[in-house]
Parts: structure tokens; C-alpha cells; sequence
């Protein structure tokens, strides 16, 4: 009769277990002045062999860009148009995700500004602020 071992429990792991559904997807992402950024569409994972058991995929970066088409529809957005903001970067994660870095570093309002440049400004009106 063979005794019933408990299995061995994994090796620790540097760094932070998280979910990436619950953690991460769809939080909004502050710059280090506290200014909204972008929120969260995606994750870059790292490969891991299948099967490997010796330790859980880390997430490289964050990604913002257009994923709703792509959760309807299928398929991937091309790479060009997806911001990626490095974990490297990422200072605190909570409510929010924390940037070190500012938003004009990342660039991540390009569409905002060209949609300013090429569109609303030939709207009249659309040249200044509201009063």
C-alpha cells in the first residue's frame, strides 16, 4: 500500500502572481503625473513551451489599440497599430496602472491629436474650449 503525498508545491516565482483578466484587462493607465493615458486591450505574453510547468507566463507588455473588432470578430489587429507600454514601466498596479513615465513619452494619444488636427478643427467651434 503506497502512502498519499501531498504534491510538492511549485518553486517560487519573482515577482507578482496576477490575474490578467481581473488585474489587468480594461484598467485605466495613468502616466506619473496622474494623467489618463490609455486603458489596458491587450496582453503581450511571453512564449512558454506547452506543457512547461516550471513557471507561469510573464506578461512583457500592455497593450492599447482596437481590440473590440477584433473580441467580436476574431483575428488580430496589425501590430503597427497597437501602443505598447512596456511592464517595465508599470510602477503600481491597482485600481489603476501606474506609469513611471509621462504621457508625451509614449505617444499614445496620437489619434486623439490627429482626429484634433485633420478633423474637429475644420468644425466651427471646434477650435477652442467651450466657455
Amino acid at each position: 500500500m503506497s502512502e498519499d503525498r501531498e504534491p510538492e508545491p511549485p518553486p517560487g516565482y519573482p515577482g507578482r502572481v496576477l490575474d490578467a483578466r481581473l488585474h489587468l484587462l480594461d484598467r485605466q493607465v495613468l502616466d506619473r503625473n496622474g494623467v489618463p493615458v490609455a486603458t489596458v486591450d491587450d496582453l503581450e505574453i511571453e512564449d512558454v513551451p506547452a506543457g512547461s510547468r516550471r513557471r507561469p507566463p510573464r506578461v512583457l507588455a500592455l497593450l492599447k489599440g482596437s481590440a473590440l473588432p477584433t473580441r467580436l470578430f476574431g483575428g488580430r489587429p496589425p501590430s503597427s497599430r497597437l501602443l505598447r507600454i512596456g511592464v517595465d514601466q508599470v510602477t503600481k498596479i491597482g485600481i489603476v496602472v501606474e506609469l513611471g513615465t509621462g504621457a508625451k513619452d509614449l505617444d499614445a494619444d496620437w489619434t486623439e491629436r490627429w482626429l484634433r488636427d485633420r478633423i474637429f478643427r475644420h468644425i466651427p467651434g471646434g477650435r477652442h474650449d467651450p466657455e
